[in-house]
C-alpha cells in the first residue's frame, strides 16, 4: 500500500481512522487534523479573535498587547536609536547619501524622459541612420540600458567607498549601546 501522505487510509471507512503525518511524529486522530492547535507554528497568536463574534452576538475585542513602561529596555532602545540618528555621524552618512542619489535620479530621470519626449516629438530625428540599420533611437535605447547598468556600479561602489564604513561603524556602536541596556548577554 502507498504512503498517505497526511490523507485518511481507506477512504475513512472502518478502524483505520488515524492520520500519518509527515514529520514523522505521534499521529494525532482523524477528526481533529483540521482543527488549529495552539502550539501550531502557522497560529497568529496576534490575530486570535480578531474579526470573530462573542457567543452574546458581540464582536470580540481584538488583544492589543500592552504599551511598554518607561524601565522597559524596549523603550530605552528606541532612545538610543533617536540618539544615533540625530549625531553627527549618521547625518553624515545620510548627506553623503543624498549627495550622491538626488543629483543621479535626477539626471537619470532627465535622461529617461528625453529619450521619450524626443522618440515622440521628433521621429525624423531618431530615424537618422548611424551605422548599418543602426539609427539614433536604438543606440538611445541601448544607452538606457548601458546607463542603467553605469549607475548601478557607480552608486555600489559610491557605496563602498564612501558610506558602508561609516554606516558599519554606526551600527555596531548602535549594537553595542542597545546590548549594554540590556543586561550585555547574548
Amino acid at each position: 500500500m502507498q504512503p498517505s501522505k497526511g490523507r485518511l487510509r481507506g477512504g475513512g471507512v472502518g478502524q483505520e481512522n488515524r492520520v500519518e503525518p509527515l514529520d514523522g511524529h505521534d499521529p494525532f486522530p482523524a477528526e481533529e487534523a483540521g482543527q488549529l492547535r495552539y502550539d501550531d507554528p502557522w497560529y497568529d497568536a496576534l490575530a486570535s479573535g480578531w474579526g470573530e463574534s462573542s457567543g452574546d452576538g458581540a464582536q470580540a475585542q481584538p488583544m492589543v498587547p500592552s504599551a511598554r513602561t518607561e524601565g522597559d529596555t524596549g523603550a530605552a532602545a528606541v532612545d538610543v536609536y533617536l540618539e544615533v540618528q540625530r549625531s553627527a555621524a549618521f547625518q553624515e552618512v545620510r548627506r553623503r547619501y543624498r549627495k550622491f542619489v538626488v543629483p543621479a535620479s535626477v539626471a537619470f530621470f532627465a535622461w529617461y524622459v528625453g529619450y521619450v519626449v524626443t522618440a515622440t516629438t521628433a521621429p525624423e530625428l531618431m530615424k537618422r541612420p548611424v551605422a548599418g540599420a543602426l539609427n539614433v533611437a536604438m543606440v538611445a535605447g541601448l544607452g538606457q540600458f548601458l546607463s542603467t547598468f553605469l549607475l548601478t556600479w557607480a552608486f555600489a561602489r559610491h557605496a563602498r567607498l564612501r558610506r558602508d564604513r561609516a554606516a558599519l561603524e554606526l551600527r555596531w556602536d548602535t549594537q553595542e549601546l542597545t546590548r549594554g541596556m540590556s543586561g550585555g548577554g547574548s
